[in-house]
C-alpha cells in the first residue's frame, strides 16, 4: 500500500532525549480526509528536521485544526523539540476533535486517531 494510500504513524513510547527521528507519530493524510491536501511534514519527521516540520506542521493547523494526522503530527514535533507543554495541549486537541478515523500504525496495524493520541500523550507525560 502507497503512503498515499493510507496514514503511516509510528509510535513508541521512549523519552524525549532518546527519541529517534521516527519513534512518535508520523502520519500522511489519507487522500478521502478533509487534510488530503495538508503538508502534514512526513518527510520533515522522517528525517529527524523537527524545525521544519513544526513550521509546516503551525502552517497547516491553519487550515486543517481538525484533522487528526495534523494534529498528531504537530504534537510529536513539539514533544522532540522538548515543548512539553503544547505536546499536551496538541494531543488534547487531537483528542478531541471532531474528526476521528484510523490510521496504519508503522508495524502495519490499524488504530483509531484518538487511540493514537492518548498513546502519544501518555509518552509525552513519561518523557516529563
Amino acid at each position: 500500500m502507497s503512503l498515499t494510500a493510507a496514514a503511516l504513524v509510528l509510535l513508541a513510547g521512549q523519552a524525549a532525549p532518546a527519541l529517534a527521528a521516527n519513534s512518535l507519530i508520523v502520519a500522511v493524510p489519507r487522500p478521502d480526509s478533509a487534510s488530503a491536501g495538508a503538508d502534514v511534514a512526513y518527510a520533515e519527521l522522517s528525517r529527524g528536521e523537527d524545525r521544519a516540520a513544526l513550521a509546516k506542521l503551525v502552517a497547516a493547523r491553519a487550515d486543517h485544526a481538525q484533522d487528526p494526522a495534523v494534529l498528531l503530527n504537530l504534537a510529536a514535533a513539539y514533544t522532540r523539540l522538548g515543548e512539553m507543554d503544547r505536546a499536551l495541549e496538541t494531543y488534547d486537541a487531537a483528542l478531541s476533535t471532531r474528526v476521528r478515523y484510523d490510521l496504519e500504525t508503522g508495524d502495519g496495524h490499524w488504530a483509531d486517531s484518538r487511540v493514537l493520541a492518548a498513546d502519544g500523550r501518555r509518552a509525552s507525560l513519561r518523557a516529563l
